[in-house]
């Protein structure tokens, strides 16, 4: 068990760890990502590596998008939301794309 906060490392000697959430200061809703460093007995540390985990409402649904990491100049592309759901029970039966422009 271990109480996250963000930026600060949670350090271990076993390959796994919970997330301990509580009532008082759950993750809000979205996506947040956690990072992992392994350390060998030679004092190496590993290229982080990623996940990103989705904290679903358990009523509306769900949007996940995915798409390519990077595309030719001039390539077309596509967006993929067939991993969205409805926790709640329900099904999505329509999907809004919306260009945002560069950041």
């Amino acid at each position: 068990m271990a109480d996250f906060i963000i930026n600060n490392d949670v350090r271990t000697d076993t390959p796994t760890v919970e997330v301990t959430i509580s009532p008082n200061n759950p993750l809000p809703l979205g996506r947040h990502t956690f990072r992992l460093v392994v350390v060998d007995d030679s004092g190496n540390s590993s290229i982080p590596d990623e996940v990103t985990v989705i904290v679903a409402d358990s009523q509306n649904p769900t949007a996940v998008l995915a798409a390519p990491r990077s595309v030719g100049f001039g390539s077309s592309f596509n967006l993929d939301g067939t991993r969205s759901f409805d926790a709640g029970g329900g099904r999505v039966v329509s999907y809004l794309w919306t260009y945002l422009g560069q950041p």
